[in-house]
């Protein structure tokens, strides 16, 4: 398994941001916004993307899109989805 996140922010934001956090994860930077808008997080002029979390199979096909994401609790969130879709550690 593995799990990242992505951010409309350049490399350098999101470098700074990981290590601040001492995030464990990479950041993936789209600061041009063509993969948000292709996964329909990011439309018009909008500055951010939504915030949403996609759950992709090995097959590369889109498991669930969770559109309700609470920051505090989407850690626990993100295990019980897994095990839901049955994918073990």
């Amino acid at each position: 398994m593995a799990y990242f996140t992505a951010s409309v922010d350049t490399p350098d934001t999101n470098k700074q941001f990981a290590e601040a956090l001492g995030l464990d994860y990479p950041i993936l930077s789209d600061p041009g916004k063509e993969v948000a808008r292709a996964y329909g997080v990011v439309s018009g002029d909008k500055a951010y993307a939504s915030r949403w979390t996609f759950y992709i199979g090995r097959d590369g096909k889109i498991l669930y899109i969770d559109k309700q994401v609470n920051p505090e609790a989407h850690g626990r969130d993100v295990v019980e989805r897994l095990k839901t879709l049955g994918i073990g550690r």
